[in-house]
């Protein structure tokens, strides 16, 4: 039974350089889209009570407190419920936070990506630095106590002391958590055509990582998934979910779901999901083995890793035994911990080659 939710607002009043997500600028077709969203919450969510529910986007702070209002309506929640919604530093203020909060939104995800006002600008992002500490500051005002800010690394010219300042700045805006996020061109965006120069290299952005992990240590943040950072009890319950390997809803254009051991992904075309937002396509039942390898591949995001007590009673199989090539071919990158195995931080940083041998096994 899916206790958690996802609802993709899709809409951007323009694209950063370096987006590749589903979003669109269409803004005039944000009332027919909320139909279109609202019957497919009707139809698909079964009632139950939520532990968390994310608004992602796009940018999901260009609905109307009325909007959600009308969204909120549909959907049920556990007394504690982790309620989150991402906001851009240059569109929102006081009152409409205040709102937010009032309704039970009760934490927010800034998407600030840098402090430097030039780089902001050659990536194509509307806001600048005095406006990311502008929001934290409101957002505290309107009552928020959990606030999280998304920085990326990799960016064009970026030294390692420039996002060592980001990181500075973040935290003494006197926030409780942090995302991290490698800069990735993909097709799609206005960068993969207009390929920027003087890229850090990867050598370069991994030494970035190395410094933020011991940076935010020394902060008092713990590290508790390979990209993400959180002050103790402020860890985000919604993505612990996702890597938890648990059901959830995804509601919304090109919002993923998982329910009863198959995946789905809804239109992405944003023409077809108002016209249609109950079609999607299905993937096939997860197999064991496809569920197993999942739950190993999640896992090891966790810097505490992987149970394999857990692993090995719920799988019917033994972990070491089984996995005993890997175990020993990577083993200056693996941890043993009381549970079972983490990645070391090295092993983080090849973590994509180490977990592709657990699903081609």
């Amino acid at each position: 039974m899916p206790k958690n939710a996802y609802i993709h607002i899709p809409f951007c009043k323009s694209k950063c350089n370096y987006c590749s997500f589903i979003s669109f600028v269409d803004l005039e077709l944000k009332d027919a889209y909320l139909y279109a969203l609202k019957k497919q919450i009707t139809c698909e969510y079964k009632g139950e009570k939520l532990n968390t529910l994310y608004f992602g986007g796009g940018t999901p702070s260009l609905l109307n407190i009325d909007d959600y209002i009308d969204l909120f309506s549909f959907l049920k929640f556990e007394n504690n419920a982790e309620i989150t919604v991402e906001v851009n530093p240059n569109n929102i203020y006081l009152e409409y936070l205040e709102e937010l909060y009032r309704l039970g939104v009760n934490r927010l995800s800034i998407g600030a990506q840098t402090f430097n006002d030039e780089t902001l600008k050659l990536i194509g992002r509307k806001h600048n630095s005095t406006q990311i500490t502008a929001a934290v500051k409101c957002a505290k005002e309107a009552g928020f106590k959990n606030i999280s800010l998304d920085l990326i690394y990799g960016l064009p010219n970026q030294t390692i002391n420039d996002f060592l300042e980001d990181l500075k700045l973040a935290v003494n805006a006197g926030i409780q958590h942090i995302s991290i996020y490698g800069l990735k061109i993909e097709d799609g965006c206005y960068f993969y055509i207009n390929h920027p120069k003087d890229l850090p290299d990867l050598d370069l952005q991994a030494e970035i990582y190395l410094k933020t992990v011991e940076f935010l240590k020394n902060a008092g943040f713990n590290h508790y998934e390979i990209s993400n950072f959180a002050k103790f009890g402020f860890e985000s319950k919604h993505n612990l979910n996702y890597w938890d390997n648990n059901s959830y809803y995804g509601f919304g254009c090109s919002a993923s779901g998982y329910l009863g051991n198959i995946r789905y992904t809804n239109k992405t075309d944003l023409q077809k999901y108002i016209e249609k937002p109950l079609s999607k396509s299905f993937g096939q039942e997860l197999s064991k083995q496809e569920i197993l390898e999942e739950a190993i591949f999640l896992g090891f995001r966790k810097i505490s890793g992987i149970d394999i007590e857990e692993i090995n009673k719920n799988f019917d199989i033994n972990f070491e035994q089984k996995y005993t090539k890997i175990l020993q071919k990577y083993s200056e990158y693996f941890i043993k911990t009381q549970k079972g195995y983490a990645l070391t931080i090295n092993g983080i940083l090849i973590s994509n080659d180490i977990l592709a041998e657990f699903i081609s096994d």
